[in-house]
């Protein structure tokens, strides 16, 4: 079958090869020899296409792919997709392969960007244990996965493919007896002949519980054990490098979710959605509990005769025992007090939510665990940690009942609506949605300076109004049954006022959330964070927070909430409204603008970095969008979007989990503890840096907004360029791909607006107008170019948005999406733009080589450079058959179906092959 290399090493070439055999041979089982002939043809021609480019040798590949007819066409389109598949799987395999050698192999070789390499440079910069402790206790991440999942893999598809990975790793045990080697070459044949024999294919769009359930499998097969782990490691390194320290990590790393609360533009998240989302996490949480209290039964067998066990734990068990146990219920050997206790913590456990015998809190159960650590530690020998009972208080104080903390997001609009009708029923003003801004404010600073509630109780409010009241209320209800941390930001998207964030305090007053009592004390259990999204908002941003740090009615309510303020920052939007080098430089702009003033005031901030996977969306990996940051924003934590299309390639294996959270982790520890002393390299910024990017983004703004907001025909463009009118089928979410169903730019989502680009192979959300602004710049005179060059080598923002500028274009691929211009009906308006995308292509790739002193795109990580490179060529059977496909399909109604499918199906090949999506 198909063999390419993509790395240089000889285990991931053999592991690509195996499965590239047994796709062979599963294909000559399912369609004979002329299939893998066929595929293979095809394979050769577009790979010496790639190689040496000439019109025949073009013309013949164009025939082959339009000579293919059912039902052979789907199966060459499948056989390209499955293969994607499958080398996706074996450099996954391969970097579990290599993170194992640096601990197995290597002596003395500290593996690069992991938790042992920051705390070994935090000891060669001397940092004493004091400091760190410090850093320690300021340190957090919090990883949220997202409400807009854009997996175009299905579940099943996933778990086949793991199952696949977990065989390939056992290949690697050198004590593999000859009759246990021929078992698992049974079962990876059997496996891979399973996922050709598999339906890829979604058809019904998922329902947002669907998603909901999508995201929890994360949680149960591998966050739940890996972020205790990537705790105890920190741990661990820290007491190996500080000896003479007693170490206590505070919990610093944790996962929350979006899925179940996002409202914005979602219709079909309801306040009833929500808490059944709730209720799922706290029933995965609870079923993890009773499955490691079982298993930690069975090791507590020490009996009372023969250690010494804490009179309080065995006072506990007595007064426990008669409270909360049934005649029988009680572990019957007396002298086992440890599983007596576990008898009882199964038995509350079964019982949550059954106030007189349940748990009421999860700090009831940690209570309880920690009772039985220190008095199993006193009879445990000194150096020997009870590793089981520790990992699982660990979950308890990471996970409590709610698992993950649940955001609620909504459209600033819907606010607005429902307080103009609230505010007119009570006679307060006619019609406030009219008022100016200063006008709501001052409105708004009076309404929440009064403890009389608004709400009339017989009122029959307009069905949208009451919606928006019954999803506070909704809160209110879940933080008195699933704990306060179960919701604890409520997000405002398009934010674009002061007002925006008020009218949200005075809905949660409204429902009790937010409360001023007769005294003048204020109560608030919500954090309520802006999602300043498009160009101006971020501009705009520090203004609008200022103008709210300023009143007292407010900073009542930040002062509650512990002096902390949430902010999101979009990416998405400010790229598709900006460009993506406008926009990276307004965020981080943005932030440190926002920093200052608020440093003033003395308020701590969480910026929350709405990225997407995508690098249209401001993806890349975990530890580079830290750095990437300004330094001086990280001491107070980072919030970060785990968004679908990532998930399973960062955590559906639980070794692969591990090292992404741990690149994060090892990034956000070394990286605070130098800003602490002001050493990280780029704390300290140049100014002319800051100059130089303000006046290229500006170039860049100028030549973005040109093109999409200033060509007429643009839209027509993209809209038959990409197979954006086809992503709809492909029910990979639960929302609709615009809001309110326009068909207006303004209103479409940034998920399909990358995802079409990407698959077009055009991808100009992750990199154009870059070029324009960056050589702008450069030729204004001829030290530009030179502070670009110091800029990349010493300011972090600067070299990972330049890195990415380089993937981008590397990933892109013009010649494969001069195709997609045939889909253009109007052949003036496709040669025009595309011929302007292909200009800025060049221009963006001339600066960049000049600005990195690169040879080539990516010089600087040519494992990923391979591996592009290597991908490219078998993408492009996909792309060209995609081509054919849509054209056909909207040519005529014939075979209308088929035609679909075999669409759909070239789309999920081309993200695999890409490993891209929206």
């Amino acid at each position: 079958m198909i063999n390419v290399t993509v790395d240089n090493s000889s285990l991931l070439r053999n592991d690509v090869r195996k499965l590239g055999n047994i796709l062979g041979e599963i294909l000559v089982h399912e369609g004979g020899i002329s299939l893998l002939e066929k595929v293979e043809a095809i394979r050769k021609k577009a790979k010496s296409l790639r190689e040496n480019y000439n019109e025949e040798l073009y013309l013949s590949f164009k025939e082959e792919i339009s000579s293919l007819k059912p039902p052979v066409r789907q199966q060459v389109i499948r056989a390209f997709s499955i293969y994607f598949h499958l080398v996706n799987i074996a450099e996954q395999n391969h970097r579990i392969r290599r993170h194992r050698q640096y601990h197995l192999h290597e002596k003395g070789c500290v593996q690069p960007i992991s938790i042992e390499s920051a705390v070994s440079s935090l000891k060669e910069n001397h940092f004493s244990e004091d400091v760190i402790q410090k850093v320690l206790n300021d340190l957090s991440i919090e990883l949220i996965i997202t409400a807009h999942p854009t997996e175009a893999t299905k579940r099943t598809v996933l778990e086949t493919q793991k199952r696949i990975s977990k065989l390939l790793q056992q290949f690697d045990n050198p004590m593999l007896l000859k009759k246990q080697r021929k078992d698992l070459d049974e079962s990876l044949f059997n496996e891979v002949t399973a996922l050709w024999q598999t339906d890829e294919l979604r058809y019904r769009k998922p329902t947002v519980l669907d998603e909901v359930k999508n995201g929890l499998y994360y949680f149960d097969d591998t966050l739940f054990d890996v972020l205790p782990d990537i705790h105890e490691e920190l741990e661990n390194q820290l007491q190996s490098y500080y000896p003479s320290h007693s170490w206590k990590v505070p919990n610093f790393l944790f996962f929350g979710s979006w899925i179940g609360g996002d409202r914005d533009g979602n219709p079909n998240v309801t306040p009833e959605i929500t808490w059944e989302t709730l209720k799922l996490q706290r029933k995965l949480v609870l079923k993890k509990y009773k499955e490691a209290a079982t298993e930690l039964m069975k090791r507590f067998s020490q009996a009372s005769s023969r250690v010494s066990i804490s009179e309080e734990l065995i006072q506990s068990v007595k007064q426990d025992e008669q409270l909360y146990l049934e005649p029988g219920e009680a572990w019957p050997i007396k002298n086992e007090i440890y599983r007596r206790k576990f008898a009882v913590i199964l038995k509350r456990l079964r019982n949550v939510g059954n106030t007189k015998i349940g748990y009421r809190s999860a700090e009831e159960l940690l209570k309880d665990l920690v009772m039985i650590k220190e008095s199993a530690e006193k009879h445990q020998p000194a150096n020997n940690k009870l590793k089981k009972i520790r990992k699982l208080i660990r979950q308890v104080e990471l996970f409590g009942f709610h698992l993950a903390t649940l955001d609620i997001r909504n459209h600033s609009g819907e606010h607005e609506t429902a307080v103009t009708e609230i505010l007119k029923v009570v006679n307060i003003t006619d019609d406030y949605s009219a008022l100016s801004e200063n006008e709501k404010v001052a409105v708004l600073e009076k309404v929440l300076g009064e403890p009389r509630p608004l709400l009339l109780v017989e009122e029959d409010y307009s069905e949208e109004t009451q919606e928006v009241l019954n999803v506070f209320q909704m809160i209110k209800k879940a933080h008195s049954e699933f704990g306060s941390r179960s919701i604890e930001v409520y997000l405002v998207s398009m934010t674009q006022s002061a007002s925006d964030l008020l009218e949200v305090l005075v809905l949660a007053k409204e429902a009790g959330i937010y409360r001023l009592h007769a005294d003048g004390t204020v109560e608030s259990h919500l954090h309520v964070a802006p999602l300043l999204e498009t160009v101006d908002d971020l501009i705009a941003g520090p203004g609008i927070m200022k103008t709210l740090f300023e009143m007292d009615v407010y900073r009542n309510h930040i002062t509650e909430r512990g002096n902390h303020q949430e902010i999101m920052l979009g990416y998405s939007d400010g790229s598709k409204d900006g460009g993506t080098l406008t926009a990276n430089w307004k965020l981080f702009k943005a932030q440190k603008e926002i920093h200052d003033m608020a440093k003033e005031f003395n308020i701590k901030l969480k910026f929350f970095h709405g990225r997407g996977g995508s690098l249209g969306r401001g993806g890349g990996p975990l530890n580079r969008s830290i750095l990437s940051q300004p330094a001086e924003t990280l001491g107070d934590g980072v919030k970060i979007t785990e968004q679908g299309e990532v998930l399973s390639s960062r955590y559906l294996l639980e070794d692969i989990a591990y090292r992404n959270l741990e690149q994060a982790a090892s990034a956000l520890l070394e990286a605070s503890a130098n800003a602490s002393k002001n050493l990280l390299q780029g704390y300290v910024r140049e100014k002319s840096w800051e100059d130089a990017m303000e006046e290229a983004s500006k170039y860049a703004l100028t030549k973005y907004q040109s093109l999409v907001f200033g060509d007429p025909d643009f839209l027509t463009y993209f809209k038959q360029a990409t197979p954006l009118r086809e992503l709809g089928a492909l029910n990979i979410g639960s929302r609709p791909m615009s809001r309110k169903g326009s068909e207006r730019f303004e209103d479409l989502r940034a998920i399909p607006w990358v995802f079409a680009w990407t698959q077009s192979r055009q991808m100009i959300p992750a990199w154009y107008a870059a070029g324009t602004g960056l050589q702008s710049f450069a030729m204004q005179n001829d030290q530009n170019l030179k502070l670009l060059q110091d800029m990349y080598k010493k300011w972090p923002f600067f070299q990972s948005t330049i890195n990415n500028l380089q993937m981008a274009l590397m990933k892109a691929d013009l010649q494969t999406a001069k195709e997609y211009i045939n889909l253009v009906e109007d052949k003036e308006i496709a040669e025009r733009i595309f011929n302007d995308i292909s200009d800025e292509y060049k221009r963006t790739r001339e600066i960049l080589l000049l600005i990195t002193g690169n040879q080539e795109l990516l010089d600087h990580t040519p494992t990923i450079q391979e591996s592009v490179r290597r991908r490219n060529p078998y993408v492009d059977p996909l792309s060209f058959l995609q081509v054919h496909l849509i054209k056909n399909m909207r040519e005529t109604d014939d075979n209308y179906e088929e035609l679909l499918t075999e669409v759909l199906l070239s789309i999920s090949g081309v993200a695999a092959g890409l490993v891209n999506t929206g």
